[in-house]
C-alpha cells in the first residue's frame, strides 16, 4: 500500500512538474512569436518584455509591447503597449475561444514627413503587404498548421494619441512638434475570426490593423481641426494687418 501511495505522489510531482515547466516554455515561446511575427508583418522592430500565461486563471498577459516607427520617421516608438490581457474561454478544441482581449493606456504615434505621408499608415500598408494569405482550400504557408482562434471582444481603452507635424511642409504658419495629445474614446473591435476562426499567428496581425485603423481616422480628424484652426490664426492675424494698414492710408488721405 505503501509502495502503491509513493508511485502516485511520484506521479503527481510529475505532472505538477511538466504543467510549471510548459507554462515557463509557453511564456518564451509566445513572447518569441509576438516578436518575429510581428516585425515580420509590420517590416518594423517589435519587441516584447514579457508573456504571463497563467493556467488556474485562464489568462494570458502580454507586457510591454514597443512597435518601431517605420524607415523614415523619427527614432520614436509608433505604438507602445504598457499591458494586453487575453481572458481566454473554456473551448478545448479548434476555434479555441479568446474571450475578451483588453488592451488599456496604449500610446500611439501619429506622424507626417514632409510630403504628407504618415507612419501609420505606412504600417497599415507593410501590414496588408506582408500578412500571409490563402483560403480553406491552400491555407497560406504560415498558416497552415497554426491552431484557429476566435476572439470575442478587444476593447481598447485610454488611447494617447500623440499628433507630430515636426518634418510636414506647413507653409506660412507653424506647428509645434509633439503639441498635440489627445485621448481617444474607449475602442471596441468587436469579434475576430467568426464564425470558423483566424490563425493563431494572424490573430494579433487582425487586432493591430484595427487599431491603426481606428488611430489613423482619429488621428486625421484632429489633424484636420488643428489646421483648420491654425488657418484661422493665420486670417486673423492677416486681417488685422490689413486694417492697420488701411487705418494709415486713411490717417495719410485726411493729412
Amino acid at each position: 500500500m505503501k509502495k502503491i501511495l509513493i508511485v502516485v505522489i511520484i506521479l503527481i510531482a510529475a505532472i505538477v512538474g511538466a504543467v510549471v515547466y510548459l507554462g515557463s516554455g509557453a511564456n518564451d515561446f509566445i513572447r518569441t512569436q509576438i516578436e518575429t511575427q510581428g516585425t515580420k508583418y509590420l517590416a518594423t522592430p517589435v519587441s516584447v518584455a514579457s508573456v504571463d500565461l497563467s493556467f488556474s486563471e485562464g489568462r494570458l498577459t502580454i507586457s510591454d509591447i514597443d512597435i518601431e516607427n517605420p524607415d523614415g520617421f523619427s527614432d520614436e516608438d509608433a505604438l507602445s503597449l504598457d499591458g494586453i490581457t487575453l481572458n481566454l474561454g473554456g473551448s478545448v478544441q479548434e476555434p479555441y475561444q479568446i474571450q475578451e482581449v483588453t488592451i488599456d493606456g496604449p500610446e500611439i504615434l501619429y506622424e507626417l514627413d514632409s510630403s504628407g505621408q504618415g507612419n501609420l499608415i505606412v504600417l497599415k500598408n507593410n501590414l496588408a503587404a506582408n500578412l500571409p494569405t490563402g483560403d480553406k482550400e491552400q491555407p497560406a504557408e504560415s498558416s497552415a498548421t497554426a491552431p484557429k482562434l476566435i476572439v470575442d471582444k478587444v476593447v481598447v481603452s485610454n488611447t494617447k494619441l500623440i499628433l507630430n507635424f515636426e518634418q510636414l511642409e506647413t507653409g506660412d504658419f507653424e506647428i509645434d512638434k509633439k503639441a498635440y495629445e489627445v485621448t481617444l474614446p474607449t475602442f471596441n473591435a468587436g469579434a475576430i475570426g467568426q464564425p470558423d476562426g483566424l490563425p493563431a499567428d494572424q490573430v494579433g496581425a487582425a487586432i493591430v490593423r484595427q487599431m491603426l485603423d481606428n488611430a489613423i481616422k482619429q488621428a486625421k480628424a484632429e489633424a484636420k481641426k488643428i489646421m483648420a484652426e491654425k488657418a484661422k490664426e493665420k486670417i486673423e492675424e492677416e486681417k488685422d494687418k490689413l486694417l492697420e494698414k488701411g487705418k494709415d492710408k486713411l490717417k495719410d488721405l485726411f493729412n
